[in-house]
């Protein structure tokens, strides 16, 4: 007769396959949608009896550690926490567990994240990932690249007039003053490009209509291209402030 964990797991031998990611995302579901509580104590679900029912392969050491690095992989990512005053080993599904499994690619959803987890600039980094961590993929954009413009407005003088691609070409036009002019004039000009790209690109259309953000993966990067920028202005600001 078939187990119900073996319906949902594939053999011994295809768990060794799997990353531990996503082996660990199987036990989440297999916690969550297929109310197998007891996978949640760590003690438990290191013991040969838990998953003795998909055969000798998995009473093996080898495979025992898999399972136990895919269950640490899950608390390691906030998915899953032990419960409080607790002197056993029990844990409960987190918030952020149940928001991955909601997510229709929760490991890109992770990864996305885990982008958004580095060191961003300060002028973005708690409104920005606070927006992108409410799932507010475009409104975290939006927020990161208004930042680029505002930053460009103020390191430059601009007025607040001055917007959009409009202002990236006047500012950074090769006789505008964030432009350097130690770099050779294709230098200059691919500057100029990026910052106006980036605008043109990924904040315009925002600003005037809804533009569907819904890869977290896309919107991270984006995300991730308005905290260089930042910091390529930060640098220029330097180089202004020392100029004689």
């Amino acid at each position: 007769m078939t187990s119900f964990i073996g319906t949902q797991l594939p053999s011994p031998a295809g768990i060794l396959e799997l990353s531990e990611d996503d082996l660990g995302l199987r036990l989440l579901r297999l916690i969550v949608e297929h109310k197998q509580g007891h996978l949640l104590n760590r003690h438990d679900i290191g013991l040969v009896g838990t998953w003795a029912e998909l055969g000798p392969e998995a009473t093996t050491d080898e495979f025992l550690q898999a399972i136990i690095e895919a269950w640490e992989w899950l608390a390691v990512q906030r998915l899953v926490a032990r419960v409080p005053a607790d002197h056993s080993e029990r844990a409960f599904v987190t918030r952020r567990g149940y928001r991955i499994l909601e997510a229709d690619d929760g490991l890109a959803l992770l990864r996305a994240e885990a982008r958004i987890g580095v060191d961003l600039h300060p002028l973005i980094q708690r409104r920005v990932r606070r927006q992108f961590f409410l799932s507010e993929y475009e409104a975290a954009a939006l927020l990161a690249l208004k930042q680029v413009e505002i930053r460009v407005r103020q390191v430059s003088g601009a007025s607040e007039g001055d917007i959009g691609v409009k202002l990236m070409r006047k500012a950074f036009k090769s006789d505008g003053l964030l432009s350097d002019p130690e770099q050779e004039a294709g230098e200059q000009e691919a500057t100029s490009a990026l910052f106006a790209g980036a605008i043109g690109v990924f904040k315009n259309p925002s600003s005037h209509r809804e533009v569907q953000f819904d890869d977290p993966t896309y919107a991270s990067e984006v995300v991730l291209l308005a905290d260089l920028l930042l910091r390529m202005l930060d640098r220029i600001e330097a180089r202004l402030q020392g100029a004689p």
